[in-house]
């Protein structure tokens, strides 16, 4: 990497920062512009003359004609230089002359260890004589030498290892072809026994995906069909507004502004393209369970309709249902912390977080039965998010770890991150990115997936007092972190590099309390609950405040953490469970 002198400014000022490889250098200092010419003597050249070189002299770094030598060996200073005769087949190395960046008429002979810079004399003189070790190049050059060597010597041992392991690699390739190739005749034996079977299930599913697609098609091309007289009557308009333009009757102009101001031009019914029970797209999903239990009951899967799951937040939203989060085996009662909600093997996994027992839980139905599975953890887990379709990470403060759990909706524990804070608040940035927020010292740290920390922001950020206690954390659709701080009595948004989109401090009836858990919609808005207000409020992706969406009166005490899932629903940690909601008309 090349830091360039000044990027703001033309190419062409600043390419020659750009340094090449030493290969290209090599390259360049014996066969490029500035390399020495041994065929003509170097004096005579600077006289405007062209006499063939006889000999070279080592120190001065010239080639010298037969007269040029004659002077050259009378001049006590290089009278006893190293002359080579460049005559026959001797071959003469060209010693490169570097020149002073700064000074251009000075060689570069000396290096300032202090600084680690090769300098010329005068740069000696004026910028380092207060450096302590400052050393000719041709000193070190034996050292260098013997460092390059041990290099080359680590460099070998290297090319030697990696070319054993990829050796070994071959010879994994060939059984693992030959691995290949029986379990491929073991499964189409199996596949056999069951494909009279397997079609007509196939007939089935195709039924099925015809008459859900032939209905999702006719959906669409009723919309385009409704939206088609809106375009022609636009059109229609905007031509009689050009007629109106291009007029030279004045009253043609003011009767069209009339029109305008009126809203006369834009009186077209809007296309209403939103129905209750429509397609939003069309899935397959496989239950490989059932496939495998009975041959005589193959199952290969179902058609699964996917319904518009983005929640109405101008609507009123509705309890739909109360999971209670107790179990066989909880010693005490308690709220749920977090929560999140994965789809997995044809059913949905409420994920929630259980510090009074220790445990992280998920709740789903399946098979039209209700189930649930409990992950017992050495310390009380606090938050949580999804990383994959089926896996989610959570902090554990109390140990100073995140554990990553598998979720098939049962629960088993994948991974135990050792992490050197206690993180409360998590969320996932990419596939192999956290940011995660503790709160002694307050910050939020961005982690790799083994708990190093990529950066940190803190109290003081760009110059302002943002964090004190953040306890929740989310990932907006733009990237961006949402931090609920409850010392700070505010939501700040974050970019991945740290600075600060917005920090929501209101006043009055909007202002927050104490803030806890935080998420945000598909569509971009922003939930957060109020835990001492009993309330959730409802953000614009910007900050802005439209309203409360629930409160005390909806039957809302003491909310924590929430999420948006499926189905158009929103589950929210509360004293008795959690609280699955859905917007109504």
């Amino acid at each position: 990497m090349t830091k360039v002198s000044a990027p703001e400014r033309p190419v062409e000022e600043w390419a020659d920062d750009v340094k090449p490889i030493f290969v290209i250098q090599g390259l360049l200092d014996s066969f490029g512009p500035g390399s020495k010419d041994t065929t003509n003597c170097s004096y005579c050249k600077e006289e405007g003359e062209t006499t063939p070189a006889t000999s070279w002299c080592s120190v001065c770094d010239d080639a010298l004609c037969e007269r040029c030598i004659r002077v050259h060996q009378r001049i006590p200073s290089s009278r006893h230089h190293d002359l080579v005769d460049l005559s026959g087949e001797t071959k003469v190395k060209v010693n490169r002359k570097v020149m002073c960046k700064v000074h251009k008429d000075e060689n570069i002979q000396y290096l300032c260890k202090d600084c680690k810079t090769a300098v010329c004399q005068t740069c000696c003189i004026i910028h380092h004589r207060k450096c302590g070790l400052v050393v000719e190049i041709e000193i070190e050059i034996p050292a260098m030498k013997t460092e390059l060597r041990k290099n080359k010597e680590h460099l070998l041992k290297k090319h030697d290892e990696m070319k054993t392991y990829v050796g070994k690699q071959h010879s994994k390739v060939g059984e693992e072809l030959a691995r290949y190739v029986q379990i491929e005749s073991n499964i189409k034996s199996a596949s056999l026994t069951a494909i009279e079977v397997i079609k007509a299930k196939e007939r089935k599913l195709l039924s099925q995906l015809k008459e859900m697609s032939d209905r999702h098609i006719g959906q669409l091309k009723a919309d385009i069909k409704s939206g088609e007289m809106p375009v022609q009557m636009y059109q229609q308009q905007t031509e009689l507004i050009d007629q109106a333009l291009q007029s030279e009757c004045d009253m043609d102009v003011f009767e069209m502004y009339q029109g305008c101001e009126a809203g006369d031009v834009e009186a077209v019914v809007a296309v209403e393209v939103k129905e209750k029970g429509r397609i939003d797209g069309i899935t397959f999903r496989q239950d490989t369970d059932k496939l495998s239990r009975a041959m005589e009951d193959l199952y290969l899967g179902e058609i699964h309709v996917q319904y518009d799951d983005v929640v109405d937040l101008e609507a009123d939203l509705v309890l739909q249902d109360t999971i209670n989060v107790r179990v066989a085996g909880d010693a005490l009662e308690g709220p749920p912390h977090d929560v999140t909600m994965l789809e997995v093997n044809g059913a949905d996994a409420v994920v929630v977080t259980d510090s009074n027992n220790n445990s992280v839980k998920s709740f789903y139905t399946r098979n039209s039965q209700p189930g649930h599975s409990k992950l017992s953890l050495e310390g009380g887990p606090y938050g949580i998010t999804r990383l994959k379709h089926n896996q989610v990470a959570v902090t554990v403060p109390d140990t100073s770890q995140i554990v990553t759990v598998e979720v098939s909706p049962d629960l088993v524990l994948f991974s135990t991150i050792t992490t050197s804070k206690q993180y409360w608040g998590i969320t996932s940035l990419t596939a192999s990115t956290l940011a995660a927020s503790s709160e002694s010292p307050p910050c939020v740290d961005f982690l790799d997936m083994s708990g190093h920390v990529l950066k940190s922001v803190c109290p003081g950020h760009n110059g302002g007092d943002i964090l004190k206690y953040p306890s929740f954390l989310c990932t907006t659709r733009t990237g961006s972190i949402l931090v609920s701080d409850g010392g700070t009595k505010c939501v700040v948004c974050l970019t991945p590099e740290g600075d600060v989109v917005f920090n929501y401090r209101p006043t009055g009836d909007s202002a927050l309390k104490v803030p806890r858990g935080i998420t945000s919609t598909s569509t971009g808005d922003i939930l957060v609950t109020d835990y001492s207000q009993h309330r959730v409020i409802y953000l614009t992706e910007s900050g802005q405040f439209i309203r409360n969406i629930l409160t005390s009166q909806d039957g809302v005490y003491c909310p924590l953490g929430l999420c948006v899932g499926g189905r158009g629903r929103m589950y929210l940690c509360a004293l008795d469970g959690v609280e699955v909601l859905t917007s109504c008309k």
